[in-house]
């Protein structure tokens, strides 16, 4: 059970996971700019501005250079990680969100006059744009670099 208690010790992953929570409380904000609305489901939703898996990642990857160093392969495999997973979020997850988008509207077209075909929609806002990737990006970056002297 103490090896779950240190956990809360590891300041590279804590300050990591600020850096997504932060970046999912101003989607709530940007929503509310955007739209004039309060929607809280943007807080558990994928895709949207700033990216909190790019916040996440490149706040870990940074967290693990700053630690163990620039050069160490552990802050290499962060770095590969992180580009891994801001590529996805941009590139994959957003021709998987057009696809269902496509999809979703040839379903309208064809069942337009059959009311009782109920199918599902595919959730379209699965990916982010490369502005948001970027947005979460630099949002990552800023938290590492304001909580550094805490490493």
């Amino acid at each position: 059970m103490q090896d779950i208690g240190n956990i809360l010790d590891n300041r590279v992953l804590l300050v990591a996971l600020i850096a997504c929570l932060i970046a999912q409380a101003l989607k709530l904000v940007v929503e509310i700019v955007k739209n004039r609305k309060l929607n809280v489901r943007v807080l558990v939703t994928t895709g949207g501005m700033p990216s909190a898996h790019s916040a996440l990642v490149t706040a870990l990857a940074a967290g693990v250079g700053q630690t163990l160093g620039w050069a160490s392969p552990d802050f290499a495999v962060a770095m590969i990680f992180a580009i891994i997973v801001m590529y996805d979020a941009a590139g994959v997850r957003q021709a998987a969100g057009k696809q269902a988008r496509i999809l979703n509207q040839m379903i309208d077209e064809l069942f337009h006059e059959k009311p009782d075909f109920s199918q599902d929609r595919l959730k379209e806002l699965l990916g982010h744009t490369p502005v948001q990737v970027i947005a979460g990006s630099a949002l990552g970056i800023t938290i590492y670099w304001l909580a550094r002297s805490a490493y």
